[in-house]
């Protein structure tokens, strides 16, 4: 299939049925841009995996998910309680029925008015038995993927087993929408305390009830869709994450509706939707934007390498003191040219900038039995792991 010319060919037909007033086929439109191919098919594994689990097989896994307009996606307007800049919830002791180290299980989640029913979780080996609370992972998967899909894709758990890490891992609903996407791109869905990202915090909170988590250490990444949810949720809850993945992604708040979405995936967001901070309530914006690392192909046609940009300008906006760069270049071990710039600023690492040269929409340096994938990059998921864990909240 030439996905260049499908996706050309998808946002022309969008943008002609939003002149037309045709929202409902116009969202249908947007959401096979956002779907996308993956660069590679999916293979099934020869044998499972230990850490990751394997992926599904089968049109199930992939293609499986709840054909409904994006329209119809339940909308979550309550709002969680917002303590003091910092304040922690009550950490009690893990739960008697908490997962056991070495896991990597589906777990039920249950949220008023959330169609999100449940989520993944890898419990490290050796986790009851570490010196103290541990890191927390937040990993959000890209459409028409799964928490399965992703783990197995990224390699996260097998990184995270290292280093005692737990890895969180939400599962989008095919009810809030058909392709499995993050709804980055909805108003509803941009805001603390509201939609997907009020209930992707409570289901961190969830996990720090019922393990130890640190506090200071807990990080979100995401993938494509994913990781525009990733930069919304830590520029809504800078007093959560200590640091932020980006992977082909757009910057917080690069769109607002269907037309803005297609614009911002083609060429890049309008300057005015990439503000570092959207309207939150006082407290927050005291609490300053979490440190970003961003990868991005120089070669994607489904999210413009522009949008890797806009994250870092975004992210660099709010530095008291400025940035300076710090340019490298190098091969992965299967040859793939990078481009890596580091941006330091106040005795601190501010963001981090990989341009992959010739990579397209997939996570580099992932395993091909995952969708979404290339191989012969670096890999993104040490480098993240590597960013996250020399940053913590004060």
């Amino acid at each position: 299939m030439d996905w260049n010319a499908n996706l050309k060919q998808f946002l022309g037909n969008a943008t002609d049925l939003v002149r037309k007033g045709q929202l409902a086929d116009a969202t249908r439109a947007i959401q096979q841009a956002l779907g996308g191919v993956p660069l590679r098919e999916a293979r099934a594994p020869a044998a499972p995996a230990p850490t990751p689990a394997a992926a599904p097989s089968g049109p199930s896994w992939r293609n499986g998910y709840a054909q409904a307009d994006i329209e119809d996606a339940t909308v979550i307007l309550d709002r969680v309680e917002e303590g003091p800049l910092g304040a922690q919830p009550p950490q009690p002791a893990p739960a008697h029925n908490a997962e056991a180290p070495g896991s990597f299980r589906r777990v039920a989640f249950a949220r008023a008015g959330a169609p999100q029913d449940h989520y993944h979780l890898y419990v490290p080996p050796g986790a009851s038995t570490a010196a103290g609370p541990l890191p927390l992972v937040l990993m959000l998967h890209g459409c028409t993927q799964n928490p399965e899909d992703f783990a197995t894709g990224t390699g996260m758990n097998h990184a995270a087993a290292r280093e005692r890490a737990l890895v969180l891992y939400p599962a989008q609903s095919g009810q809030a929408n058909p392709k499995a996407c993050w709804n980055w791109f909805q108003p509803q869905d941009q805001r603390r305390g509201s939609g997907e990202p009020a209930t992707l915090v409570a289901m961190v909170r969830e996990v720090m009830a019922r393990h130890p988590v640190d506090a200071r250490r807990v990080y979100v990444a995401g993938l494509s869709a994913g990781g525009a949810m990733a930069a919304l949720l830590a520029r809504e809850y800078p007093d959560v994450f200590a640091a932020v993945g980006v992977h082909s992604g757009l910057a917080a708040g690069a769109a607002q509706n269907v037309m803005a979405a297609l614009s911002a995936m083609k060429t890049g967001a309008k300057p005015a939707s990439t503000s570092p901070f959207a309207p939150v309530p006082p407290i927050v914006r005291l609490e300053q934007a979490p440190p970003l690392i961003v990868f991005h192909g120089d070669a994607d046609a489904t999210v413009h390498p522009r949008n890797g940009e806009q994250l870092i300008e975004a992210a660099l906006a709010g530095a008291p003191e400025g940035a300076v760069p710090s340019v490298s270049t190098g091969r992965s071990a299967q040859g793939q040219a990078y481009t890596r710039t580091v941006y330091q600023g106040g005795g601190a690492t501010l963001a981090e900038h990989w341009v992959l040269h010739g990579a397209g929409h997939a996570w580099a340096g992932g395993d091909a039995r995952g969708s979404h994938t290339d191989p012969q990059g670096i890999s993104a998921t040490e480098a993240m792991l590597r960013f996250f864990l020399a940053h913590s909240r004060s």
